[in-house]
């Protein structure tokens, strides 16, 4: 069994939740304190031992290949400024990753983004990451389902637990437990999937989060799976098919998650984040405390 080498980070979505600010901008770039949301899953995908990624981009988003590429000006102006170590941090933005783009000419859904790296992830094994979702986890989400992944040689998603009344805004999945499988997060085999159930119409509130491993065979249940009736062909539809076929495990993954393609869940993750960085913890709960005191 190959050891999976390459991430597919879709990127083509208009991002229309957070215009005006998305007009010009794409989501993706949109900052959490001071990285891009694209570059978290880029840098959880490197601590996870993966380095090459392949970028689903559409119309409007020659920022992402801007900021993974080399800028010599603003190097050597840095060095000149004395700035050394963001120098080298910049730099660190083309050294860490191989990385090819690839267009998703219409917004077609997650599935058909998924389809367009097809001539890229080749005949093995692949991850799937989504960058809306920040997740805050050690080891990173996408090791711990490496994990199950080199074990098993399977598809594996992550999932978390949702409250009965948000299941609609999620892919939902249910299956048996696989105790042996089960030691530092606890894993299910998959028995079915459906993407966003009418609440109270199936018996689990599992969600599927924007992590995968992939088995080179979902790309053929991606040819071979209709669109909905939004026009959309969904990789939870494709998933789901191949769960009838082979093994699928869920992993409940352990860490926080935030959905930063949500207005509040950016908010959040920011604060999360920024609550976390030794140069602005302080001051930042200084500030919150203040506004607390105020309300």
């Amino acid at each position: 069994m190959r050891k999976v080498s390459k991430a597919v980070l879709p990127a083509a979505g208009l991002g229309t939740r957070f215009l005006p600010a998305t007009k010009a901008i794409p989501k993706e770039m949109l900052p959490l304190v001071d990285k891009p949301l694209i570059q978290y899953a880029a840098e959880e995908a490197y601590e996870a031992g993966i380095s090459n990624l392949i970028v689903v981009t559409g119309r409007g988003k020659t920022a992402i290949e801007d900021h993974f590429d080399l800028n010599i000006e603003l190097e050597h102006h840095l060095l000149g400024k004395g700035k050394t170590q963001l120098a080298e941090d910049m730099h660190r933005l083309i050294d860490r990753w191989k990385i090819a783009y690839i267009r998703q000419h219409e917004a077609l859904g997650l599935g058909h983004a998924v389809l367009q790296a097809k001539p890229l992830v080749g005949n093995e094994a692949f991850a799937v990451m989504l960058a809306d979702d920040v997740i805050l986890a050690e080891p990173c989400c996408l090791a711990q389902l490496l994990a199950v992944h080199e074990e098993t040689g399977e598809s594996v998603v992550a999932l978390m637990n949702v409250p009965k009344e948000k299941v609609s805004a999620y892919g939902i999945a249910w299956g048996d437990p696989v105790e042996e499988l089960s030691r530092e997060n606890a894993v299910i085999q998959l028995r079915g999937m459906v993407e966003k159930p009418v609440p109270g119409t199936i018996p689990s509130t599992l969600a599927v989060i924007g992590r995968y491993i992939l088995h080179q065979a979902v790309i053929e249940e991606l040819e071979h799976t209709d669109a909905g009736a939004n026009g959309e062909i969904q990789l939870t539809d494709a998933i789901q098919k191949l769960a009838q076929k082979r093994a699928v495990y869920g992993v409940m993954f352990t860490g926080r998650r935030f959905d930063a393609g949500d207005k509040l869940g950016f908010l959040k993750a920011s604060i999360e984040i920024a609550l976390r960085r030794p140069d602005l913890a302080a001051g930042l709960r200084e500030y919150l405390n203040e506004r607390s005191l105020e309300s």
